[in-house]
């Protein structure tokens, strides 16, 4: 190179110019920042995937929590409503032993333990159904959770293709790459869905 306005190049000078500017013989430079960027993009969206398979695996527990609390008050219930019929046994057991001027007192009984023991299955028919629909709901939100962990999985796949291919330099590992990032997408839209 020379100060007084010629300038000459080299083979070697044209190539680093050539590449400060993104360029370069062959495709590894446009191929390289491809592959970078899809990268980027898939580690984000895995990143939230991730983040919603956490969360939905968390609410899972505890409707799977709310489940229990409820089936064990229907079972609280259900025991209740055993010893009111045991003592509406026992009042009819008596009644029936009873002579007849005392017969009426327990059949009062017989009839509150009725009224009661209608009330209290009532109350323990809701908690049942309360509980079944909470083990529902944890059963939804766990298949959404294996979508979402799923789909974060063939983004990993993706990224460590990413990574093959930038060694590599081989093609159809970014197409693998490609191929593997959409269907992670679609895994992640399936969960999104609920599908």
């Amino acid at each position: 190179m020379s100060g007084h306005g010629f300038h000459v190049h080299g083979p070697h000078d044209h190539e680093l110019e050539h590449a400060q500017q993104g360029g370069g013989h062959g495709d590894s430079g446009g191929m390289i920042n491809q592959i970078a960027m899809f990268t980027a993009i898939v580690a984000t969206v895995g990143a939230l995937f991730g983040y919603m398979g956490g969360a939905t695996q968390a609410n899972a527990g505890l409707y799977k929590n709310n489940a229990a609390i409820k089936k064990t008050e229907a079972s609280n219930q259900w025991n209740f409503f055993q010893a009111k019929s045991t003592k509406q046994s026992l009042a009819e057991l008596a009644r029936d032993l009873a002579p007849d001027d005392k017969k009426a007192g327990y059949q009062v009984k017989i009839e509150r333990y009725e009224k009661e023991k209608n009330e209290i299955k009532l109350v323990a028919d809701k908690l049942e159904a309360d509980a079944t629909e909470w083990d529902k709901k944890s059963d939804d939100q766990m298949h959404q959770h294996h979508r979402w962990a799923q789909s974060t999985t063939v983004l990993q796949v993706c990224i460590a293709l990413a990574a093959i291919a930038l060694l590599t330099k081989k093609k159809w590992l970014e197409y693998a790459m490609f191929a593997a990032g959409g269907i992670g997408l679609i895994v992640g839209a399936l969960a999104a869905l609920h599908i």
